[in-house]
C-alpha cells in the first residue's frame, strides 16, 4: 500500500495535452484521475471522481476559465487547485490567490516546479490515505494471453498479499472470461456499480465482488452486451478508484480498446503489462502501441512488456529481433506450457492450484514477485539497441521497413 496523488486535469488546447500529461505522469505515484475539455465538465468531474489536486490549463482564454477554477478553488479549500497558463498578467495572478487557488504555474512548465508544488499540497493534506497497486494487463492482439496471466497473476499476488485481499477486474465488457476462468457466477456486476458511481462505499462494492477460494475478489463483466455501451470512462475511474482503497492490488484484465475508458485506465495504473505472442501482428500492433503512448505523453516506465508462450515450435521469430524492432526490454518471459494452461482454462482452476510446478506457472510467479517488490517498469533501449545492430534483414526488419 503506497500514497497515491490523484490528479484532474482541464485542457482544452490539444497541441498542450501530451507535454501536460508527461509532466504529470513522470512525477512518482501521480495518477490522473480524468481529463476533460469542457468548462463546464470540471465542477461535475470534481463532485464524482475523488482527487487530491485539480490542476485547470487557462490557456488560451484565461478570461473564460479561471473564474471557474476559482469558483472550484473557494468552494473546496481541502482541493488543491492549480492552474497553468503563458499569461503573467498580474490581475490573473492576484484572482487566483485571492480565491484560494494553491499554485499559478507559467508555460513553459518547469518539472522540478511542478514536483514541488505537488509535495507541497501533499504535505497541506488533511488525510493521506493509501491505496492499492493498480495494475493493467493489455493483450496486443485477440489470443496473446491476457486474460490468463491476468487470473493468474491476481491469484499469485493473493498468496502474497500482507494487508488487505486482492482485486481482479474484467475490463472486457463484451467477451470477458474471468468468471469462467475461475469458475466462478456473478450476480452482481461492474455494470452494477456504474449505475449509481456516485453512492459507492464498502458495502456495495463487497456485493458486487464474487470471492475465489484462492484470496481474490472478482469484479465481473456485465452479464448483457447492451450493458457494456453504459460504462464511461468515468465511471471507469470511480469505480477503480473506490477498490483501490479496499484492497492491497487492483488486477484488470484490460482495457481491451484503446478508447476514452481505456485510456482513463491507462492513465490510473501504475504499472501497465503489454502482453505479446512471437508473431507478427502482435510485434506491429506493439510497435503502434508504444508508439501511440510515446506520442501521447504517456510515462512508458509504467509499461512493461511481457512475451508469453516462448518457445513455441513454430515461431519464427527471435525475443532479441522483437526487442531491437521496438527499442524495449522485454521485462518478463512466460514459456509455452500449452497442456498445464489448456487444462487450467477448461477447468476453471488456476495454476497455482492445478498444475503448481509448471513452467507458466513459476514464471507467472516471478512477475508477481517482481511487482509485489515495487520494481519498476522496463523502459531503457540497453541491450535491445545493442541487438538491433545484429537483427539484419531478417523477418521483422524486412516487414517493419514498409510499415506505417
Amino acid at each position: 500500500m503506497r500514497r497515491s496523488v490523484r490528479v484532474i486535469v482541464f485542457n482544452a488546447e490539444e497541441e498542450f495535452s501530451a507535454p501536460l500529461r508527461s509532466h504529470l505522469l513522470a512525477l512518482p505515484g501521480v495518477q490522473i484521475a480524468a481529463e476533460v475539455n469542457e468548462p463546464a465538465l470540471i465542477e461535475q468531474a470534481v463532485r464524482q471522481l475523488p482527487c487530491d489536486i485539480l490542476l485547470v490549463h487557462l490557456d488560451p482564454v484565461p478570461e473564460a476559465v479561471l473564474p471557474v477554477a476559482a469558483r472550484i478553488a473557494s468552494d473546496n479549500p481541502a482541493l488543491a487547485v492549480f492552474v497553468v497558463s503563458s499569461s503573467t498578467d498580474g490581475r490573473h495572478i492576484l484572482t487566483a490567490m485571492r480565491a484560494g487557488i494553491r499554485e499559478f504555474l507559467t508555460k513553459p512548465l518547469d518539472r522540478q516546479l511542478l514536483a514541488e508544488a505537488v509535495e507541497k499540497a501533499l504535505s497541506h493534506a488533511s488525510e493521506a490515505v493509501e491505496v492499492g497497486t493498480l495494475v493493467s494487463i493489455v493483450g496486443t492482439m485477440g489470443g496473446v494471453g491476457a486474460s490468463v496471466v491476468a487470473t493468474n497473476l491476481a491469484t499469485e499476488l493473493a498468496s502474497m498479499a500482507r494487508k488487505r485481499p486482492v482485486a481482479l477486474v474484467d475490463l472486457d465488457f463484451r467477451y470477458g472470461q474471468q468468471g469462467t476462468m475461475l469458475d466462478l457466477q456473478a450476480d452482481y456486476t461492474i455494470a452494477d456499480l456504474c449505475e449509481t458511481p456516485e453512492q459507492l462505499d464498502a458495502a456495495v462494492i463487497e456485493k458486487a465482488m464474487v470471492k475465489h477460494a484462492s484470496g481474490v475478489h472478482l469484479l465481473a463483466r456485465p452479464n448483457q452486451f447492451a450493458q457494456a455501451d453504459q460504462i464511461t470512462a468515468a465511471h471507469c475511474v470511480s469505480v477503480l478508484g473506490a477498490l483501490q482503497q479496499m484492497y492491497e492490488y487492483v488486477i484488470c484484465d484490460g482495457p481491451s480498446r484503446y478508447d476514452s475508458g481505456g485510456l482513463a485506465v491507462l492513465d490510473l495504473a501504475d504499472v501497465n503489462l503489454l502482453v505479446l505472442q512471437l508473431l507478427v501482428p502482435s510485434v506491429r500492433n506493439l510497435h503502434r502501441m508504444l508508439e501511440e503512448l510515446r506520442e501521447g505523453g504517456y510515462n512508458l516506465q509504467r509499461f512493461r512488456l511481457v512475451c508469453n508462450r516462448v518457445g513455441l515450435e513454430s515461431s519464427h521469430l527471435a525475443v532479441d529481433h522483437v526487442e531491437a524492432t521496438v527499442e524495449r526490454k522485454i521485462a518478463h518471459q512466460i514459456p509455452d506450457d500449452w497442456k498445464s494452461v489448456s487444462t487450467s482454462v477448461n477447468m476453471g482452476v488456476p495454476l497455482i492450484e492445478s498444475a503448481p510446478k509448471s513452467r507458466a506457472r513459476l514464471a507467472i510467479r516471478e512477475l508477481a514477485e517482481s511487482i509485489a517488490a515495487g520494481d519498476g517498469g522496463e523502459a531503457g533501449k540497453g541491450p535491445a539497441s545493442a541487438a538491433a545492430g545484429k537483427s539484419g534483414g531478417g523477418l521483422l526488419s524486412k516487414i517493419f521497413s514498409g510499415a506505417s
